[in-house]
């Protein structure tokens, strides 16, 4: 049989075969159609999963994450076109979106975007993106770091911790009375605003090192190091001041055992069986997706454990991304396979929910934007005087001790999670909350132009 025959047989079997699909389909059908079902549930409604309210909800949460990420990538560029990092811009982008502008601009566009139901929906994929982003930063953080300049880093770092946390605790008498309320106790509030006023940036540090070539200086690594234990130490006392706030005085004592148990099963147990994945993947030369599976499974079981503790998922994340080995094969490839994923879609997602939840037309008179600038210059006389003074009687020189104050006075993205802490524990007010994002905003827009007087970098004539 020739070629063209057995091609032109195999066609005619196709439609053969296609034909009786069809004709016992319809056979099936035909006896089908005069049977009788039990009467449904009200929960099981024919066609209930592909139309009416669920498929409008998926419409517009997929709306929103176009106008999310395209705004944010826009007012980004815009951002760096001014010098200013790519976080600012996106920032802004989120406030673009809120009550703030898009709300009074055209609220019938602003409702349509991002209508009630589908804030909790944002809110979910802001929180898993903020707990990977944690998860990114333990893994950016190097030891080495921490041990390069152990001496003088630590006491620049805790000096720029200690000195704006009693200068916001102070501000906290004052502000209580006003912008507090009667449920929240004045020490969560007083402990909250001082840790708000106390945190540096350390992605958003590294990030604007690095674009001016300032990242391997002698400035640049000494900068790196404070912001590095600045985080971690900020981060504890944000752990405890959350378990404190959350146990209240009752359930203090049990949050702090059980942290000190998840503590202890994360070194003795959870970092050896890292360093051992990590040193069979270096062997291998490659991490699967087994292996990345794996990981996402610890990082998103360690989240659960310490928000079940009652400290806050974040930390969770963040404590196993600091036992990664930053130079190790499986920090680089979980960096190059989700970081941008995470930078791209999710934190723009967190950035907009910050938006959706800052109102600036609660700072409505000239009182509540004076209590706003005496915000802004009580976070930048701490941070600043506190990091640039205690360099300076460090031994450094003048001019570098005044570069590491503005660096560390850096808050951007670690502010704002801070932040939204607080004010999902309803510590902070959402008057108070708008306050200390344009605080935030504010302090991150001047570390690069104010560096940028400072210190020449390599590129400069």
């Amino acid at each position: 049989m020739s070629a063209t025959a057995r091609r032109a047989l195999a066609i005619l079997g196709y439609l053969a075969l296609l034909g009786a699909g069809i004709a016992a389909f319809l056979a099936v059908r035909h006896v089908g159609t005069g049977l009788v079902a039990p009467a449904p549930l009200s929960a099981e409604r024919f066609g209930g999963t592909a139309g009416g309210a669920r498929l409008d909800l998926l419409l517009h949460v997929l709306l929103a994450l176009i106008g999310i990420v395209g705004a944010a990538r826009l007012v980004g560029r815009v951002g760096r076109f001014f010098g200013q990092p790519a976080v600012i811009g996106e920032i802004v982008a989120g406030l673009l979106l809120g009550p703030s502008f898009l709300g009074r601009l055209a609220p019938g566009a602003a409702a349509f975007l991002l209508p009630p139901q589908v804030a909790p929906l944002v809110q979910v994929l802001a929180q898993v993106g903020v707990i990977l982003f944690m998860f990114l930063v333990g893994v950016h953080l190097d030891p080495a770091l921490l041990r390069s300049r152990g001496r003088i880093a630590t006491a620049i770092s805790h000096a720029s911790i200690v000195v704006p946390f009693t200068l916001g605790a102070i501000l906290a008498l004052g502000l209580y009375p006003r912008y507090g309320t009667a449920d929240v106790p004045f020490t969560a509030f007083a402990l909250f605003l001082g840790i708000s006023m106390s945190v540096t940036a350390f992605p958003v540090l590294a990030r604007i090192l690095t674009d001016r070539k300032l990242d391997k200086s002698p400035l640049g690594v000494l900068a790196l190091t404070c912001a590095a234990i600045d985080d971690v130490t900020a981060w504890c006392l944000l752990a405890l001041i959350v378990g404190l706030v959350q146990s209240r005085l009752s359930g203090a004592l049990i949050t702090g055992a059980m942290a000190v148990v998840y503590v202890a099963v994360l070194l003795g147990v959870v970092r050896p069986l890292i360093l051992r994945a990590c040193a069979i993947a270096e062997k291998r030369g490659n991490l699967t997706q087994s292996g990345l599976a794996v990981i996402l499974v610890v990082v998103l079981a360690s989240a659960l454990a310490t928000d079940a503790i009652g400290i806050h998922a974040l930390f969770g994340a963040f404590a196993v991304g600091a036992c990664v080995p930053p130079n190790s094969l499986v920090a680089r490839e979980v960096r190059r396979r989700i970081e941008d994923l995470v930078v791209v879609l999710f934190l723009p997602a967190f950035f907009a929910l910050t938006g959706m939840r800052t109102q600036l037309g609660l700072l409505g008179g000239a009182a509540e934007w004076a209590a706003c600038g005496v915000i802004i210059l009580v976070a930048c006389v701490g941070k600043f005087g506190g990091s640039a003074v205690a360099a300076r009687l460090m031994g450094l020189p003048a001019r570098e001790s005044i570069a590491i104050g503005v660096l560390m006075n850096t808050r951007g993205l670690m502010e704002l999670v801070v932040l939204n802490i607080g004010l999902e524990l309803h510590v902070i007010s959402a008057r108070l909350f708008a306050m200390l994002v344009m605080m935030a905003i504010v302090t991150t827009m001047a570390t690069g132009p104010l560096l940028g007087r400072i210190v020449k970098t390599p590129s400069d004539p």
